[in-house]
């Protein structure tokens, strides 16, 4: 998705499937490469025995120097709309020299008993939409922000 500037990646962090067995140096290359070339985008945040999920957490430590001045937004599930692992990531992000963004998409157990009993669609729950747009407005922003922040360190630099 472009917003502006910016390009927002929404890729579903795509190295959970891969991060449970030990990285070959192909993958690793393939991670780290992607993670340099893009902004992180939104990712989705379980919630597991109140907290984030053991690889997110390390995915996000694996490739430190990649991530770095890059925005992040979070779409948190489980518990109470993965708040709880939401906020500690933020904190984990900050730590890797991210900027999380303030709004976050929260999809509670109503929201998960609407599609799983009553048929219905993410897309069709509007204060997801509206928060999800808010969200993304944010991220394009930053998205923006850093990049030409990073290319002006770089042209300083040279």
């Amino acid at each position: 998705m472009d917003r502006g500037d910016g390009e927002i990646s929404t890729s579903n962090w795509w190295i959970l499937r891969i991060i449970r067995c030990p990285f070959s140096p192909r993958r690793r290359r393939r991670y780290t490469l992607r993670r340099k070339t893009r902004s992180p985008g939104a990712g989705t945040a379980a919630e597991y025995n109140l907290g984030p999920t053991a690889v997110l957490k390390n995915a996000l430590d694996y490739a430190y120097a990649e991530w770095s001045n890059k925005p992040v937004a979070f779409v948190g599930y489980g518990g109470v709309g993965g708040s709880r692992a939401v906020e500690q990531l933020r904190l984990n992000v900050i730590e890797l020299q991210m900027a999380p963004i303030r709004s976050a998409v929260h999809i509670l157990f109503p929201d998960y008993l609407a599609v799983v009993k009553d048929g219905k669609k993410l897309s069709e729950l509007d204060h997801l939409n509206q928060t999800a747009r808010q969200m993304l407005d944010q991220l394009a922003w930053w998205t923006a922000a850093l990049k030409a922040a990073r290319e002006e360190s770089l042209r300083q630099a040279a």
